[in-house]
Order: structure tokens, then sequence, then C-alpha cells
């Protein structure tokens, strides 16, 4: 039958029953969806998405023959729905029709390239034809699409299951296949710095996520995306750490004499609503700090409060934009205590970390990177991809954090940057914190 020879009504009709079925099915409605498709195929017994639906039907009861009768029909009379394909190659497949099954889902990806079902029923054909890499290959592709939200029917969990197994195998015989390829380069560039291939070969075979910057306010662009920077490209951080001593006596001091100064870090306002992962260290001094200078404001108590550590901060290279920088504050971390994992809000700046106080069982993560702190030994990481630090001791730990203009920025772009920020700041009317 040709599908203009269906009845023009059904285009609207058919559909609408089909899809009030469906969602009684999905909603434990049987005997309301039962009697859906039955006023369905009463009303036009051969309308394609009719045919599909008992087809589908006859494929879970195991008759493969009236399955493929009624699915080849309902494609031939509607050939431009991917979801009658899969549905048909399926059939193909309980048939042994194996050729016939992948041409019918390589139609239905032409139809719908977003299709996961169709892509795990390609990769399973792969298999099926012991073609365990170009499996692997295909799984890869339906996996990336499965969003960490989404919710998958019972049997597709399995199969996704699957699906991650052989893509992780594979992974592993490549990793060791490179490594092999690759032994003779290595044993000749030994004396190279290579930890940056090394980190693109672990994110080609899967073993390290791939992390890119995501600042919540401002993103310039061509920027490098690096996680923990070289201390060598920041020479005036060896001044600073040799202040180390001064600046831990400094904060000890404070932290025995005047910890009633010390601010929540985590601290919106009255009425903002804060995300989930931030109510365990809102308003809680789990996470305390103590500010030197913070977004460009002086706090001129606490300044005379550290004059050694001032002093040794006047090496400091100054990110020096209105309400914004600098910052430069003592970080207090409670025992047992976790940073949840969050991003920066420009990527024009960086942050500095001087360890102070770094009890055992401490660590802190930049994107695939993790690091723990040596007290006195400083380094520059990008914020603006996502970080996580954890204190698991029976003791605080403490760091001094400065930010500085990220160097790849050069006099000009650093001085639109500053001024673009400062008008945005005037054009919504916020205001800058005030010192303590």
């Amino acid at each position: 039958m040709a599908r203009s020879n269906i009845v023009a009504g059904d285009d609207q009709r058919i559909p609408m029953l089909i899809d009030a079925a469906s969602h009684a099915f999905a909603g434990g409605r049987s005997d309301e969806a039962v009697r859906l498709l039955q006023q369905a195929e009463r009303e036009a017994p051969r309308h394609p998405l009719v045919l599909n639906e008992i087809g589908r039907r006859r494929l879970l009861a195991g008759d493969l023959s009236g399955a493929h009768e009624l699915l080849a029909q309902a494609v031939n009379d509607e050939p431009s729905n991917p979801h009658i394909w899969i549905n048909l190659a399926a059939a193909l497949r309980g048939l042994h029709r194996h050729e016939e099954e992948a041409l019918a889902i390589d139609r239905a990806l032409t139809l719908e390239p977003g299709n996961l079902r169709a892509w795990l029923q390609k990769a399973a054909i792969q298999e099926m034809h012991d073609n365990p890499r170009a499996a692997a290959v295909t799984y890869r592709k339906a996996l990336q699409m499965i969003t960490p939200a989404a919710q998958l029917p019972a049997w597709m969990q399995e199969v996704v299951a699957h699906a991650r197994q052989v893509v992780d195998a594979n992974n592993r015989a490549l990793e060791s296949f490179l490594e092999d390829r690759l032994t003779t380069l290595r044993t000749r560039h030994g004396q190279e710095p290579l930890h940056r291939f090394d980190r693109c070969l672990a994110t080609l075979v899967q073993k390290k996520r791939i992390y890119r910057q995501q600042p919540s306010f401002m993103y310039f662009p061509q920027l490098a995306a690096v996680e923990f920077y070289e201390r060598g490209d920041f020479p005036w951080l060896d001044s600073i750490e040799a202040a180390s001593d001064d600046i831990r006596a400094e904060l000890i001091d404070v932290l025995a004499e005047d910890r009633a100064t010390l601010e929540p870090y985590v601290s919106h306002g009255t009425g903002q609503s804060v995300e989930q992962k931030w109510r365990e260290l809102h308003q809680s001094l789990r996470w305390s700090v103590y500010y030197l200078w913070r977004e460009g404001i002086a706090y001129p108590e606490h300044i005379a409060r550290c004059p050694r550590t001032v002093a040794a901060l006047e090496s400091w290279p100054r990110c020096e934009v209105p309400s914004c920088s600098p910052t430069a504050v003592f970080s207090i971390l409670d025992a047992r205590t976790r940073i949840p994992a969050h991003t920066g809000v420009n990527n024009t700046r960086l942050v500095v970390h001087l360890p102070l106080i770094v009890p055992p069982g401490c660590g802190f993560r930049v994107g695939g990177e993790q690091r723990e702190w040596q007290p006195g030994k400083a380094f520059v990481f990008d914020d603006t991809i996502e970080h996580e630090a954890w204190n698991d001791s029976d003791e605080p730990r403490a760091v001094l954090i400065l930010d500085i203009w990220n160097p790849a920025l050069s006099a000009a772009e650093r001085a639109m940057v500053r001024e673009t920020i400062a008008g945005v700041n005037e054009f919504y009317g916020f205001s800058q914190h005030s010192g303590a």
C-alpha cells in the first residue's frame, strides 16, 4: 500500500493514539495502553505506525517471521521513520539475516544520526562479525551520547554496561600496543620532558578525562588550558617561598589570638539560593578565610596584623581589576572537610597556593592532575578548570592564596579586560566588598 493511500486524517489521529499508548505503558497503565492500541488498529489497521506497533509486539512474543512481514510493510509505506527501521533490524537479527540487519541500521542512522539504540545495535553487529575494534569505536561513540542525567531503560542499562566493558578492554589493548611501539622513542628521548605527551596518551586511551576551562563569568579565548603551570615560569615566587616560615608564624598567631575574625569562605547573602554541593559549607567555618586583600579591597587591620607576610608579597605581580582583584587570603580547611569540585570565574587570571600547614591526608586536584601540598612549595594553577580539595586528617590545613594575571595576556589585553570588568560592574550596579 502506498503511503499516499492512507486517509489524511490518520496522519494526526493515529500518531496521537500510538503516543498516548506509549506513555500509558511507560506509566504502568497497561490496560489503558492496550485499549489505545486496539483503537488505533481498528481505525487504521494498515497505518505504518500501527503495523510497527503490532510488529514490535510480535517481535517481543518471539514471532520473528510475523514481525518481519509487518515491519517490512511499514518501512515500505513510511521509509523516513528511523524507529521502524530499527525494529525491522531487530527482526532481521532474530532471523539471522545479518547483512540486511546492518543495512537497516545504517538506514536508521542516516535518518537519525543521534539515535543511541541504533548505534548500540550497530556495534553489536560488528561484534557478531568478529570485528571487536570497530565495535569498540562504535560503542565509544554511543557512550559519548549518554548524558549523566539520562534515565536508561533496564534493557539498555545491560547493553551499556557491556559497551563499557568492550571499550575498556579495547583501550587497554590499544595502550599496550602503543607502549610497545613507543619503547624505542622513549629511550631515545629519555632526557626530554614528556609529561604533556603522557597526558595526551592517557586521554587517548581513556585513562584520564579531558578537562576544559569553564569560567562562570568571563572566558578569554585562545588561552592554554593548563592545570598546573611550570614553577620555573614564576621566579618571583622564590622570595615568597623564602618567607614561608614568617608567613606561617603570623597565621598561627592569628589562629591563636584572632580566630573570631575568620569568615566563612562560602557565604551568600540572605535570600540567595545555594547550590546543593555548597550547602554543607555555606556560612560554615569548616572552610574559613582571613583576608588581606579581597577582590581589590584591602583589609587594613589584617594587613597591619601580618607585616612580614605583606613585606614578602612585595614581589607579587598583582592582578589589578576593580571589584575583582587582587585577592590575598589565608584559607583554612578544617579537619575531615572536603571542598567540592568547582570552577572559577575568569580565565584571564591564575591562582597561586603557598602551602603553610599541611597535615598528612590532604590533597588537591585540578582537572586530571592531583597533587599534595608541600609546606613552603608554591604552585600556580588555572582555577577555571574543575578543581577540588580535601583534608582527611584530624587537624586543619592552611594555605596562602593569591591571584595573578594569566601571563599569556598582553598589556593591551589586560587593560581591555580590566575596563570590561569594571564596565560590567557599573552596568549592573555591583558593589565592592568592604574591608573588615
